[in-house]
This record gives structure tokens, sequence and C-alpha cells, in this order.
């Protein structure tokens, strides 16, 4: 590696520090905040979803707990490894993530297990260089 090269590092007054678990919001899809898992093992955010369809280019789904009907336009499809070591193929959409006063568009792939602990789980993708997570902490941020 060459050793004149320094990696961009923001400022710390710029991270967001979180919990290991957070109050979340979807707004594009949910109306409800749901607790997060702040999941820095996990490289794409996930939310626990039933009734997953395709029908044209939009993916229909129910996300757990939810009790409606959400839908968004499909992103991308991609193989994913969970904890236990299952591949499944999931669908990815591109939604608004909202987790304290921090908000951006975020990938988040819909699976269909429903022993999901957390409904939603924030990946390291959509919290690079936007939060520090402490492991010994919950709850850092208001759920409003």
């Amino acid at each position: 590696m060459d050793q004149d090269f320094k990696a961009p590092v923001a400022p710390v007054d710029s991270i967001l520090r979180v919990g290991w678990r957070e109050w979340a919001r979807l707004p594009d899809i949910l109306h409800k905040p749901v607790r997060a898992k702040m999941d820095t093992g996990a490289r794409t955010s996930a939310l626990a979803a039933t009734h997953i369809r395709l029908r044209d280019d939009q993916i229909y789904f129910r996300a757990v707990g939810q009790g409606h009907e959400s839908h968004a336009p499909l992103h991308d499809e991609r193989w994913v490894t969970d904890a236990g070591g299952h591949r499944e193929l999931r669908p990815v959409i591109l939604t608004t993530l909202e987790v304290g006063g921090y908000r951006a568009a975020v990938e988040v792939s819909l699976t269909g297990r429903r022993g999901l602990r957390y409904r939603l789980l924030v990946g390291r993708s959509s919290m690079a260089g936007h939060f520090c997570v402490d492991p010994q902490a919950s709850y850092l941020l208001s759920d409003s």
C-alpha cells in the first residue's frame, strides 16, 4: 500500500453516535417507526416482509407489523447470505431511511423471514460515513 495514501476521514462532529438498536423510519413505505438493529455485519439493509410479489417492475409487499400493502419500483435483485448461512435471492428497493436527524436514500432488501427479532436491519452501506455504532448503548436517539 502506498505510504502517502490517507483514507478520507469524516469530521467527528458529523458522525452520528447510535446504539446497536434504534428507532427508524422508512417514510416512503411504512406508516409507523420500527425498531431497527444497526447491523455492521450486514452489507445491505433488510426489511422483514410478506406477500412479496413483482408486477410490472413494481414490488408489492406487506412489511411485517404494518398491516397494509406497500409498493416500490424494483431497484435490483441480489443473492444475500444471512447470518445462518442461507442464500436467498432478494428484491432490493430504494427508499428513504430516517434515524434521528439523519435522512438518506438507501437500498433495502426485502426478506420473507418472519423470525427476525428486528423488522429492519440497517446495514453498513447505509451507515458508512454517517454513524458510529456504540455496541453498549440502545435507543440513543428519539423515535420521532
